[in-house]
């Protein structure tokens, strides 16, 4: 009989032993596993946020940021300023727009409605036109209150004409570049992009919600102040207001407001993290303090990327931890099974076996019953893993929110106002959404990295027993007989 059948034949020679340390491999390797698949996504959303999110600065018109702010509109000779200072590596500017379906605009009007130039992206002013596309948002009880509180009076009566109910405005972006204002790329989930986003064009990109509400598709077309467009494309920005918008050409939407040459923010990259502060510096200094504010993209990013770092670190102990404790079962059982087969290496031995071929036994069952233990391991990580690194992550959020919320000296829950990161709100601010935002999947590649790892584990665990079998002298054992 072959060395591995005899092993394979060994390792369910006791069928209820097997199964109890099959079953107790599971849960090892299974947590072993979860453990890496959570580090493994928590590390990919780091290098995510540092190359994207965390090399991008806001450029806004001094004193413009929110409706009630003032001063002079960015220019395109302003984006060409900064494009050439160092460690800039690109620089996209937008234009933003508010539509009003037609009726609702008439509404406003009817009702007096409040300026037409609050809340572009960024918190930038924009200009409002009408349109013929339905906004996806109901305003519902809070965007009723936030219109009377501009002074308009939403649903009501003027001339004897019932004006209709408030509608939300739908957010459109003229935009330099494929990214949102954030300066992320577009996850586009039908058609294409528009091409070149510097020349004026009729196409458009709709998020998924506000097409579906206007029963659009690609290829369909729609009017902005009396000008047809065409969906080029869908995207889902992942939340309800993200999606209640469309993007534009940057050109085409300067031509809309009439408003050439005009920017409402710039959204500037830096080459790399360790270049942000002084890109930041040269940015303001050669912009002037008085015509722009330059502000990081992601104020709290340093506290979310250090949260996540936490998570990252714990994840790793514990796939260490939880390998090792694999390969101590290994060991135990292995060490039990040589002891009790002392009478058969002993008469192996006697017959001519060498301690090589004995040993290497002991090992292939060792493996078998981690072959076992991986397999049903890996299905358990596959299911946990998601919950697992969940888990992880809300801890390390609550306690970094708590962390500095404390030093603030404000509390760490509610948002006032309903804006993250307004005082009495959520200290991380948008930081929060991006620690949450990380999604844990059990990828064949992990798993393979991870099975791979515990039979190195258990390849060592199984030796030492098999080295005993060394020291094992036949005429001893014989003799005991």
């Amino acid at each position: 009989m072959s060395v591995l059948a005899r092993s394979i034949g060994n390792a369910f020679r006791n069928k209820v032993r097997t199964a109890a340390v099959v079953a107790v491999l599971a849960v090892a390797i299974g947590l072993a596993l979860a453990m890496l698949v959570a580090n493994q996504a928590v590390a990919g959303k780091v290098a995510e946020l540092n190359g994207s999110v965390g090399t991008v600065l806001t450029v806004n018109p001094a004193g413009g940021q929110g409706f009630e702010g003032g001063g002079e509109p960015l220019t395109a000779e302003q984006a060409t300023t900064a494009a050439s200072v160092p460690n800039v590596s690109t620089v996209v500017g937008t234009k933003a727009l508010r539509l009003r379906n037609v009726d609702a605009a008439s509404a406003g009007a009817a009702g007096q409605g409040g300026p037409g130039g609050q809340g572009g992206p960024g918190g930038q002013s924009a200009t409002t036109v009408t349109t013929s596309l339905t906004a996806a948002v109901d305003a519902g009880t809070l965007g009723s209150r936030n219109q009377a509180a501009t002074g308009s009076t939403g649903t009501g009566t003027s001339g004897g004409v019932t004006a209709p109910a408030f509608s939300v405005p739908i957010t459109a972006t003229g935009i330099g570049a494929e990214v949102d204002t954030t300066g992320k790329e577009l996850e586009l989930t039908q058609g294409t992009g528009l091409g070149d986003y510097t020349a004026e064009s009729t196409g458009a990109l709709l998020g998924t919600t506000i097409a579906e509400k206007n029963g659009l598709t690609v290829g369909s077309t729609f009017t902005i102040k009396d000008h047809t467009f065409t969906v080029a494309g869908l995207f889902d920005a992942g939340t309800a207001f993200g999606n209640n918008a469309l993007y534009l050409t940057l050109p085409a939407a300067q031509a809309l407001a009439e408003l050439p040459g005009e920017l409402s923010t710039m959204i500037v990259t830096v080459d790399s993290m360790e270049n942000v502060d002084a890109a930041k510096s040269a940015l303001q200094d050669a912009l002037g303090t008085g015509t722009a504010d330059v502000s990081q993209g992601q104020r709290n990013l340093e506290t979310a990327v250090s949260s996540l770092g936490s998570v990252k670190n714990i994840s790793f102990t514990a796939f260490v931890a939880a390998l090792a404790t694999a390969g101590l079962i290994i060991l135990l059982i292995m060490v039990m099974l040589v002891r009790e087969r002392r009478r058969e290496i002993g008469v192996l031995k006697a017959i001519g076996a060498r301690n090589r071929t004995i040993g290497l036994q002991f090992v292939l069952e060792a493996l078998v019953l981690v072959a076992l233990g991986s397999a049903v391991g890996a299905a358990v990580a596959s299911f946990a893993s998601g919950g697992i690194a969940s888990a992880l992550i809300s801890s390390n959020t609550a306690t970094a929110t708590t962390t500095v919320a404390g030093q603030r000296g404000v509390p760490g829950a509610g948002m006032a106002g309903g804006f993250p990161g307004a005082p009495g709100g959520n200290p991380l601010g948008g930081a929060s959404q991006l620690l949450t935002s990380v999604t844990a999947s059990a990828s064949p590649g992990v798993i393979a990295a991870g099975i791979a790892a515990v039979f190195g584990v258990a390849v060592v665990g199984a030796l030492v027993p098999a080295l005993l079998t060394a020291r094992i002298r036949p005429i001893e054992v014989l003799r005991g007989e």
